[in-house]
């Protein structure tokens, strides 16, 4: 069976960076085509390969067999309404990597219960390293489940969840996830500059020390918790660092920002979904 020819409505960054992976991963440029208004987005995506562009929607998804969407939520509905009587009758797979639309707004504005998978990256996509949750309606078949799956490994990880409301939790978890992490970082080296150290430094030992702690917890065969106890000597100096973070409540802390970021993704699904 020949690979899928894939449209990317939308060539930004999170396009840009499928593309690049599925590329690097042996997948023929010459099925991909992308689509955008502007022409030097077009100009910038054929720096990462040489797929073919347009700048009209209906053209590129004329042969599609999968259509990603990579447009901006505030977009979604007045992109996919002229597109809806063309993906009605060539049913292609449609993937939306819009953050806040719901499946049932996507069929709602196409007229029809198509295949359609919702996924959430994150911005480490961009460097391949990403983490997706993916969510498949009804009308998805396990080949186009299987597909949708290859895309999105070209650029991380990809785990499918059983509700489409869980999608709301893999956005507080890792679709935002990089700028907690961003947020420790940055603490972090201040901190680190207040103790004397200068910035450069301070920077190059904090970057490194998240690298090698996020590799050590993926190769590990032991969960986060069992990693910190063995770090953790009695008496020394990382449990004095520790007992101040448990002390400052950063179990709840964390609780609490991810329970706003959850409840922020489904208030963004009401406001940004169908009338």
């Amino acid at each position: 069976m020949s690979a899928p020819r894939l449209t990317f409505i939308g060539a930004g960054n999170m396009a840009s960076s499928i593309i690049g992976g599925l590329v690097s991963k042996g997948f023929s440029p010459k099925r991909i085509t992308a689509s955008d208004p502007l022409e030097a987005t077009l100009e910038r995506l054929k720096s990462v390969a040489p797929v073919r562009t347009t700048t009209d929607n209906l053209q590129a998804i004329a042969d599609a067999d999968v259509v990603v969407l990579a447009v901006k939520p505030q977009a979604m509905k007045a992109v996919l309404e002229p597109l809806a009587a063309t993906l009605r009758q060539k049913r292609p797979l449609i993937i939306s990597i819009a953050a806040g639309i719901e499946i049932r707004s996507i069929e709602h504005w196409l007229g029809g219960a198509l295949p359609i998978v919702r996924c959430m990256p994150n911005t480490p996509a961009l460097v391949q390293v990403g983490a997706t949750g993916l969510y498949a309606n009804a009308a998805v078949s396990d080949a186009q489940r299987q597909q949708a799956d290859n895309i999105l490994r070209a650029v991380g990880v990809a785990l499918w969840v059983e509700k489409e409301t869980q999608l709301d939790a893999v956005t507080a978890v890792s679709g935002s996830g990089p700028a907690y992490f961003f947020l420790v970082m940055e603490a972090m080296q201040t901190a680190g500059e207040r103790l004397g150290l200068p910035a450069d430094v301070a920077r190059t030992l904090t970057l490194q020390t998240a690298l090698g702690a996020a590799q050590m917890a993926v190769s590990s065969d032991v969960d986060a918790a069992e990693l910190r106890r063995r770090v953790t000597s009695p008496n020394g100096t990382t449990e004095r660092a520790i007992a101040a973070f448990e002390e400052g409540g950063l179990r709840d802390l964390f609780q609490r920002a991810l329970q706003a970021c959850n409840d922020r993704s489904e208030e963004l699904a009401r406001e940004l979904g169908a009338d």
